[in-house]
């Protein structure tokens, strides 16, 4: 894993998923907040207390974990 020091994981907050420095922010909202067409900078603006490193890390984190493992996708 990359050295990562703003994600966070602790049990009392978000239920354990991992969080930006222990905000209930977990790194899924940012992700998915990414991949359905915002900008960092709108995210900044709905989020002031983030920072930008913190969005670009979440990535980082997210994209290390999909490559943690191979999934077989079935075709439909």
């Amino acid at each position: 894993m990359p050295a990562l020091s703003r994600i966070t994981f602790k049990p009392d907050v978000m239920g354990g998923k991992a969080c930006i420095r222990g905000l209930r922010v977990t790194v899924g909202t940012l992700v998915g907040q990414i991949g359905a067409g915002r900008s960092v900078d709108e995210i900044l603006t709905d989020y002031p207390y983030l920072e930008r490193e913190d969005v670009m890390e979440a990535l980082l984190y997210a994209a290390w974990r999909s490559e943690e493992r191979e999934i077989d996708l079935i075709r439909a």
